[in-house]
C-alpha cells in the first residue's frame, strides 16, 4: 500500500499516469484513440484500503515554490497555517471532498483568516488533464468557482464513452465556445504546465494518490473530513 493512503484516495497507476512524454490531447485524437488512451490510464486504478500512515512532512519553503503556471490561492497571505490540495478532477473522492469538507474548511478557517488554501493539478488521466487546462483558460477569477462547478457537476462530463462530447457540451455551460474550447485544448505548453506541476508532486513531494494535503508541510492522503482536517489544523493555532 503506498505511504500515507487510505480507502478515500485515488492511487497513481505505475507507468500510467505520470508519463511525462505522453502528449495526448483531446480534440488531436479520434474518439477510439482517445478511449483507449484513457482505458489505459485508468485500467490501474486503484482504490488504497487501511489505516493512514504516519503524516510525512516536506521542505515546506520547496513546497512554496509555485510551478509554471502560477498557484492558485485562496486565504490570507500571513494565515498561520497553509493547506496545499493536490487533486484530479476526475477523482470521486476529490470531488466528494469539494463537495463537503471544503466548504466548511472555507467558512470555517479561510475566511476567517486561519488557512491560507492552496490549489494543484493532479491529472490522474487525459480527461482531468483538459479538465484543468479548461479551468487555466478561464478568466483567472473564475478558476475556483469552475473547478467547484466540475466538482459538483463531475458525473455529466468525466465518465462518458464520448468524453470529448461530454466536455465540450460542460465546457458551453461555463463560457467556452468550441473555437475556444479546442484552442485551449490544443496549446500544449499549457498541457507541459499542468503536467510539470503533477511531475514534481511526485518525484519531489512523494504524492501518489488524491487528494493529498499538505499541511504546514505535513502530508496527509485522502478526503478528510472536517473534523480530521479541523483537528490537524488547530495544532497549528
Amino acid at each position: 500500500m503506498p505511504e500515507g493512503a487510505n480507502e478515500a484516495a485515488e492511487t497513481v497507476p505505475a507507468g500510467a499516469a505520470l508519463q511525462t512524454s505522453d502528449r495526448t490531447i483531446l480534440v488531436t485524437q479520434t474518439r477510439r484513440q482517445f478511449l483507449k488512451t484513457t482505458a489505459l490510464a485508468t485500467a490501474a486504478f486503484s482504490i488504497a484500503a487501511g489505516a493512514p500512515a504516519f503524516a510525512q512532512t516536506v521542505d515546506q519553503e520547496e513546497l512554496l515554490k509555485p510551478g509554471p503556471l502560477g498557484d492558485k490561492i485562496l486565504g490570507q497571505e500571513d494565515a498561520p497555517v497553509t493547506v496545499i490540495e493536490y487533486a484530479s478532477m476526475t477523482c470521486g473522492h476529490c470531488a466528494n471532498f469539494h463537495k463537503g469538507t471544503y466548504k466548511d474548511l472555507k467558512e470555517q478557517y479561510v475566511d476567517t483568516g486561519k488557512v491560507r488554501f492552496i490549489f494543484r493539478e493532479f491529472p490522474l488521466d487525459p480527461v482531468a488533464a483538459a479538465a484543468f487546462m479548461l479551468a487555466r483558460c478561464a478568466p483567472a477569477d473564475k478558476y475556483f468557482n469552475i473547478v467547484d462547478t466540475m466538482f459538483e457537476n463531475q458525473r455529466t462530463w468525466a465518465f462518458s464513452d464520448n468524453p470529448y462530447q461530454s466536455l465540450l457540451d460542460f465546457s458551453k455551460q461555463i463560457g467556452f465556445t468550441q473555437e475556444s474550447f479546442e484552442e485551449c485544448l490544443t496549446n500544449q505548453g499549457l498541457l507541459d504546465a499542468v503536467n510539470a506541476v503533477r511531475d514534481r508532486a511526485a518525484n519531489e513531494f512523494g504524492v501518489n494518490s488524491t487528494p493529498t494535503f499538505f499541511i504546514n508541510g505535513a502530508k496527509h492522503s485522502g478526503a478528510l473530513s472536517i473534523d480530521e482536517m479541523g483537528k490537524i489544523i488547530e495544532e497549528y493555532l
